[in-house]
């Protein structure tokens, strides 16, 4: 079977635009949910520099350093969360997909 009717195949699958139209709604969303705390925290330190600069205690800590180890980890944990989704329930249905284009 040629490369191009297993690709017609593949197209024609209803489950594959229901992936196609779920996996790209789920990357917006988590787009935007990263756009969100990146620029807010950008927004921060462009308008609210004495926020970020108060002392936490004591210390030479300044609140700015928490909120900027937090966006770092917030991109890690939104990074996993889109891998895992992607590994398992975006994979299953490709491996369908195909499954089904190459009968």
């Amino acid at each position: 079977m040629s490369q191009d009717i297993i690709a017609q195949r593949v197209r024609a699958n209803p489950k594959y635009a229901a992936l196609k139209s779920t996996r790209n709604r789920y990357g917006w969303i988590m787009t935007a949910l990263m756009m969100i705390v990146y620029y807010g925290y950008i927004m921060l330190v462009a308008f609210d520099k004495e926020f970020l600069a108060q002392r936490m205690g004591d210390g030479v800590m300044s609140v700015g350093i928490p909120i900027g180890v937090g966006v770092i980890l917030f991109t890690i944990v939104i990074t996993g969360i889109y891998v895992r989704r992607a590994n398992s329930e975006f994979d299953a249905i490709k491996a369908e997909i195909v499954k089904e284009a190459l009968k």
